[in-house]
């Protein structure tokens, strides 16, 4: 099987060429898959209002707050003393904060759910065509917006393969094999429960593996800047490549380790890397990179090893 690399920034229609439109209402993308980490998304919101509270309280009662200031904290007196000053500053980025939090609260509900499905959809046109794709695996499934579009890909070009996704949880596939019935992809859809660090699959069984925000999140227990981490995060590339067939192709959209994953890509003597442009997700740069499994692989005195299950 031959699959070629497609530049990243659009989705292809694999029977014309042309990029097709994917856009959907990001209240659909909700209904279906709801939202994780909901619980970021309120602690930030209800900051924002905190600190907006504030700033408006700063602004209404600043001359107030100035005596109060200088009674009980013996500032310079005057129009232009220093409690003035103070309290002017402080309002200043109370209010600076208010409209970050409120920002940041934005971008994460816009990455969460409507960026998400439209970087996996750019993700789909790495992969030159679907019908030939037989397996195909999706590292670290969560909620499935990625596992689904694999799936969608597979039943518009009328391919018998499978998709399989495979989550820590075993709580998250049952609710990932819901959402795939809902998408009305559930045929094409399996769910397994297992370490990523060591991929419960043979060498060279998927034609195309792929993974969405997943990976750095790899190996968090050590911290996320230690070599502790590092290592387990290559450790689970390692594992994607191994599982990947010859001439397969994988795809990883990730936040800020990209990197370093491409480093260790080279190291495994990938082919074909490419990497996006930079995309803002939940604050932070991230990128798709994709490469594809060389069809031989001859392990010579200066290179690394495939099998990482050592």
């Amino acid at each position: 099987m031959s699959l070629t690399v497609r530049p990243h920034l659009h989705h292809f229609n694999p029977r014309n060429g042309k990029p097709t439109s994917t856009a959907r209402d990001w209240t659909q993308i909700y209904a279906i898959y709801g939202m994780d980490q909901w619980q970021t998304l309120l602690f930030l919101l209800f900051h924002a209002v905190f600190f907006s509270v504030l700033s408006f309280t700063f602004l209404f009662y600043f001359e107030p707050i100035c005596s109060f200031l200088e009674t009980f904290f013996l500032f310079g007196n005057g129009p232009g003393g220093a409690a003035r000053f103070a309290a002017g500053f402080t309002g200043c980025v109370m209010a600076l904060s208010g409209v970050c939090l409120f920002f940041a609260a934005g971008n994460f509900f816009y990455s969460s759910l409507a960026l998400h499905h439209d970087m996996t959809q750019r993700m789909m046109g790495c992969v030159g065509d679907w019908s030939t794709v037989k397996l195909a695996l999706d590292v670290g499934c969560g909620r499935g917006i990625l596992l689904n579009s694999v799936a969608t890909q597979l039943k518009k070009t009328g391919s018998s393969g499978r998709v399989v996704g495979l989550d820590r949880s075993k709580r998250t596939t049952l609710s990932t094999l819901r959402t795939a019935n809902m998408e009305g992809v559930g045929e094409y859809v399996t769910c397994k429960e297992g370490d990523v660090r060591s991929l419960p699959f043979g060498d060279n069984y998927f034609d195309v593996v792929v993974s969405a925000l997943f990976v750095h999140t790899v190996g968090k227990e050590y911290g996320h800047r230690s070599v502790e981490a590092a290592a387990e995060r290559m450790r689970v590339l390692g594992e994607m490549v191994r599982v990947l067939k010859p001439d397969g192709i994988g795809v990883v959209w990730d936040l800020v380790r990209v990197p370093e994953y491409v480093r260790r890509l080279q190291e495994l003597k990938m082919e074909d890397i490419r990497v996006s442009e930079r995309v803002t997700a939940f604050m932070v740069s991230s990128h798709i990179v994709s490469f594809r499994k060389p069809s031989q692989h001859i392990v010579g005195p200066g290179e690394v090893r495939l099998d990482w299950r050592c």
